[in-house]
């Protein structure tokens, strides 16, 4: 089967490694998302363990479509009756870029009425009652090329299950993980966030750390769909379940709000990292290592303006951070992530690398200091 992982920009080469760690095929990486190859049973292992990913697609087929009744030719064309039933619900959506057929509702409405045609003509229906499992349709059209594909994740991927409450504007969770792996964490060095909010960064890092697969605890569309086994979904999970193991490296989290503090510790204990993670009310503006002497890197998400506090309130902080970190950790590795254009100035020093990364749609800075200069 062909199937398409997206994912937030700049994250392809981590969503491709995970395909990888599965042992499946890559076929094709584009913005955004990456096209493999894999068997049937690839819909349950890669639900439960893409890190990266926002979501797991069936690609049923793409053509260059650049009318309408090309695109309606182009979907009724495809065995939709393989996924969908006489009696399934089929939404479309999806999204068009650099094409002539640029209207996403006339799209999906054609998308929709081709689908209804053949799977009319399929079970002998005129009308399709569409009252049982939903099964989403996804479209993408970009350089006049329609791929037509079944989603089957349903909540995006970067829900793992453990943060029902959070902070105001959170980061994504697979944002989050992309970071701790950016910074690349080793044994016995501490992985700390000083301004840790509701504990996503800190509990992903536990996750990787652990080798937890961050959808064992959730619940995926396709396990409704009837296309695998009765237990392929758990058994998935139980090979999952079977790589744990106890990080090897301390992983720190604190916050001057007592109240977030208290929901990241909830956080943890619902994403099962409670025994690998710290957390501490502290104010960043006293930084000090968690362990005296060690050596660490600090991954944060620091407030900014329109998050959490005013842009001036938000500037005085990074910059009382700058200094507290300098002054008490000068050695250790710093990664921070900000749409702030002038973070580094903000915070004292230049990054020795930027890399351009989204949350959501919010487009960051991932300001990267590998050691203070003297």
């Amino acid at each position: 089967m062909r199937f398409v992982t997206t994912c937030l920009f700049g994250l392809e080469r981590l969503a491709g490694e995970d395909i990888d760690s599965l042992g499946y095929k890559r076929i094709e990486t584009a913005d955004g998302r990456v096209e493999f190859e894999a068997p049937p049973e690839a819909i349950a292992r890669c639900n439960v363990n893409f890190r990266y990913s926002e979501r797991v697609l069936i690609k049923l087929g793409s053509a260059k479509t650049v009318t309408f009744d090309e695109l309606f030719e182009t979907a009724r064309a495809l065995p939709w009756e393989d996924f969908i039933g006489p009696e399934d619900a089929f939404p479309v959506k999806g999204h068009s870029l650099k094409s002539r057929l640029f209207s996403v509702p006339d799209c999906q409405a054609i998308i929709k009425k081709a689908v209804c045609k053949r799977l009319g003509a399929v079970y002998g229906l005129e009308r399709l009652p569409e009252t049982g499992v939903k099964k989403q349709i996804v479209f993408f059209l970009m350089n006049d090329i329609a791929a037509l594909m079944i989603d089957t994740t349903g909540e995006g991927l970067h829900k793992r299950g453990y943060r029902p409450v959070a902070n105001p504007a959170p980061i994504r969770e697979t944002l989050a993980a992309a970071m701790v792996n950016f910074s690349r964490p080793r044994a016995n060095v501490l992985t700390v966030d000083p301004m840790c909010g509701s504990g996503t960064i800190a509990i992903e890092a536990a996750l990787l750390a652990s080798h937890t697969a961050p959808g064992i605890n959730r619940a995926f569309a396709a396990e409704e769909y009837g296309l695998l086994p009765d237990k392929a979904f758990e058994s998935a999970r139980e090979e999952a379940r079977s790589k744990i193991t106890d990080p090897e490296m301390l992983i720190f989290g604190s916050d001057i709000d007592k109240d977030a503090i208290e929901i990241a510790k909830s956080n943890s204990r619902r994403a099962g990292t409670e025994k690998w993670v710290r957390f501490s009310v502290s104010d960043v503006r006293s930084f000090r290592s968690p362990v005296e002497g060690a050596r660490g890197t600090i991954v944060c998400n620091p407030p900014y303006g329109e998050r959490l506090m005013d842009a001036e309130s938000a500037a005085e902080l990074v910059s009382a951070a700058g200094k507290a970190i300098a002054a008490s950790v000068p050695m250790w590795q710093l990664y921070f992530i900000s749409p702030d254009r002038d973070f580094e100035r903000h915070f004292g020093r230049r990054a020795d690398k930027v890399r351009t990364l989204y949350n959501g749609m919010i487009k960051c800075g991932f300001y990267q200091f590998y050691k203070q200069k003297t």
